[in-house]
């Protein structure tokens, strides 16, 4: 809870209490608290006794759950995979336990995500803390003293730590590499100023994504694959951060020892996944180690309280958007509808039962399946025998229309007189050349708008130009007008046009 959390709270109906001292370490007083009409209780033991709802962070210990007491609901991280005895425990309380980590990845339920706030905030200060055990400039620089390169980061997995790890170095200059089982975050990747590693392996397009947007289990193959890149790459990376997790299993061993050994002196490596057990061969966990050649291992699993004032605004809403579903009338009333996608899906006991696991949402998962029927790329025989078969049609298209023309040509010279024909064929020759000569110019080379009009004023000198000798002053005065003001807009486009190519070429 946060002072602010604390007056959308009230406005919903409850009544607010925190424990003394609980904000201190996050940049709250209790002074603030008490002013936006919070009770600060003195002890969690006689806070736990009168609240009925008790939201907190950490997985309740013994003593927390022998507190817990009939109708009461508890909101908190709880790892129920983990945890069965305490399921239980908590179960023949008669209590409601609300996990905050089993909130399901769907769109409704963004903004009670808390996994993705606090990965959020881990994956920034991931590239925060290897920076500052690198030892060494993130972006490069030419300096009078000499050339310095830019680090090379890489960060396997692409989930929401990894994709803030990625986009926090890449604005401090990094050349950043990112590795996915999942294809189809590479377009997410890219779009963030990383290069994609891909490998050259079929599954990868098959196996490598589960529902609800999280990475699933690979076959042997593909593992010894992704290794392979792993090693291939260890040599030249700087800095690696290792996010990949795989829901209610331990961390895939990904970075094993021999690459460690690979790396350069002064390396660094942040395992992201070291409370479950590490991707990382040699990480410690909650620890920081330096390896013999130089190569330091970080394993701490507390990056969001390492910025606590942000995590626990973060957190805070996260739980005030959970009890806003929870009150709908805003009488402070809690109504726990089981038949709520999210509220089913976070909650492990309710009414004297375990209720983990939930079934899967009824609600399609936020992050985008792969597509099955996905176009594969063409082979260089396939591509040609595509041009060739497009180029016979298009040519066929054009005798057609020529064929058409001819024929009205005739039928229109039967009835016409020799006058008109001689301008309508200037007419037609001008419409035909001008559309071809400026047409296949590359729009590259000028907007749309400016292509057209280009066109166009192609057609009026050509005609211009045809009809210039035709002996009437009039027609001849008519003629040299338009060549002079086509004229105009033809170079004065190209001009513009180079102009403004110009403006984006390097000096």
């Amino acid at each position: 809870m946060t002072p602010d959390s604390a007056l959308q709270l009230q406005k919903l109906g409850h009544e607010c209490a925190i424990e003394a001292g609980a904000g201190e370490k996050a940049g709250f007083a209790d002074a603030d608290y008490k002013a936006a009409g919070v009770e600060v209780i003195n002890t969690a033991a006689a806070l736990w006794k009168s609240c009925d709802v008790v939201a907190k962070v950490r997985v309740p210990t013994e003593a927390e759950l022998k507190r817990l007491r009939k109708g009461q609901t508890l909101i908190s991280f709880f790892n129920p995979g983990g945890n069965e005895e305490q399921m239980q425990a908590a179960a023949k309380k008669g209590a409601t336990v609300v996990a905050m980590e089993m909130v399901p990845r769907i769109s409704r339920a963004q903004k009670m995500d808390a996994l993705s706030s606090m990965a959020n905030i881990a994956g920034y200060r991931a590239v925060i803390e290897a920076g500052n055990n690198y030892g060494r400039f993130f972006t490069g620089q030419i300096t009078a003293a000499g050339k310095v390169p830019p680090a090379k980061v890489l960060v396997v997995g692409a989930g929401v730590a990894g994709l803030a790890a990625i986009g926090t170095s890449t604005s401090l200059g990094a050349v950043t590499y990112a590795f996915d089982v999942r294809p189809e975050v590479a377009e997410q990747v890219e779009s963030m100023g990383a290069e994609f590693v891909y490998l050259d392996f079929e599954e990868e397009q098959a196996d490598g994504s589960s529902s609800g947007g999280y990475a699933s289990v690979s076959s042997p193959e593909f593992r010894e694959a992704q290794l392979a890149k792993f090693r291939e790459l260890a040599p030249e990376m700087d800095i690696v951060i290792t996010t990949a997790l795989i829901p209610n299993r331990e961390a895939p061993e990904l970075w094993t020892e021999d690459m460690v050994k690979a790396m350069k002196p002064g390396s660094v490596i942040v395992d992201l996944a070291a409370e479950k057990g590490g991707n990382c061969k040699l990480t410690v966990m909650d620890e920081k180690i330096v390896t013999d050649n130089g190569v330091t291992i970080i394993g701490y699993t507390d990056f969001p309280s390492r910025m606590a004032s942000q995590s626990s605004t973060l957190y805070a809403t996260n739980i005030r958007h959970m009890l806003t579903d929870l009150t709908p009338e805003k009488d402070g009333v809690i109504v726990h509808d089981m038949e709520d996608d999210v509220i089913r899906g976070a909650t492990v006991t309710h009414a004297g039962d375990v209720t983990f696991p939930p079934p899967p949402p009824k609600i399609q998962a936020i992050a985008a399946q792969p597509k099955k029927d996905a176009p594969k790329e063409l082979t260089p025989e396939e591509k040609r025998a595509k041009e060739v078969a497009a180029f016979k049609a298009q040519t066929k298209q054009q005798v057609t229309l020529l064929a058409v023309s001819g024929g009205l040509l005739l039928l229109v010279g039967t009835v016409a007189p020799a006058s008109f024909m001689q301008h309508f064929i200037v007419f037609v020759l001008s419409v035909f050349v001008g559309f071809q000569v400026i047409w296949n110019v590359s729009h590259s080379l000028h907007t749309p708008l400016m292509a057209v009009t280009n066109a166009i004023s192609s057609i009026i000198i050509l005609g211009a130009l045809m009809q210039i000798g035709s002996g009437s002053f009039l027609v001849i005065l008519l003629a040299a007008l338009s060549v002079f003001m086509a004229g105009i807009n033809i170079f004065g486009g190209f001009l513009v046009t180079r102009r403004m190519l110009a403006m984006f070429q390097k000096s």
